[in-house]
């Protein structure tokens, strides 16, 4: 770290390949992103014994598609920003977004994966009985989304990470007093 002549502590000048690992993986999330929008948002199939299903019937995917259109969009403007140098001094701008993404990914995933869940093994208890039986392809296409959507989290999860350490290696560690120094030598 190095003392710029404002009094802040520049971490960027020392981390090149943190700075090309954050605009990677940011640029990163948002095909994974949009791939999962169009292969959740067009997923459907038609079966003669049990009629139609689509995305659209199930509350968990519709969230899912709208988390992944704020993360592609979030990805695009951040990378952006990151590649133009605009607001990249701002390192809170990006923590806490990216913090937020993660957390709304999690939740987006873990409400498919029950749907998913529910449909490969059914609920005996609700007389619920295993939908991908049926709807194979359907399945099979939000299991793949489910993944691409598990991908978009991880580049999200190293990015919350990368973003935490560039706002708070700004601060100096806390000062050790000469009391403390002392004790430690005795």
């Amino acid at each position: 770290m190095n003392l710029e002549g404002n009094g802040r502590f520049s971490i960027d000048k020392q981390t090149p390949f943190l700075k090309f690992l954050d605009c990677f993986l940011r640029i990163s999330a948002v095909p994974l992103s949009v791939a999962t929008i169009w292969l959740t948002a067009t997923n459907q199939q038609d079966n003669s014994s049990y009629g139609k299903i689509e995305s659209q019937n199930f509350l968990g995917l519709k969230y899912m598609v709208w988390i992944s259109g704020i993360c592609a969009a979030y990805a695009f403007a951040s990378a952006s920003c990151t590649l133009l140098k605009f607001l990249v001094a701002k390192e809170w701008l990006f923590f806490v977004p990216d913090q937020i993404i993660a957390y709304l990914m999690v939740t987006s995933g873990a409400a498919v994966l029950e749907i998913l869940y529910l449909a490969y093994k059914g609920d005996s208890g609700v007389t619920w009985s295993e939908a991908c039986n049926s709807y194979g392809r359907f399945c099979s296409k939000v299991k793949l989304a489910l993944i691409l959507h598990f991908l978009a989290l991880c580049c999200f999860l190293v990015l919350a990470v990368i973003s935490g350490y560039r706002a708070f290696s700004i601060f100096e560690p806390p000062p050790v007093s000469p009391k403390e120094v002392e004790e430690e030598r005795a």
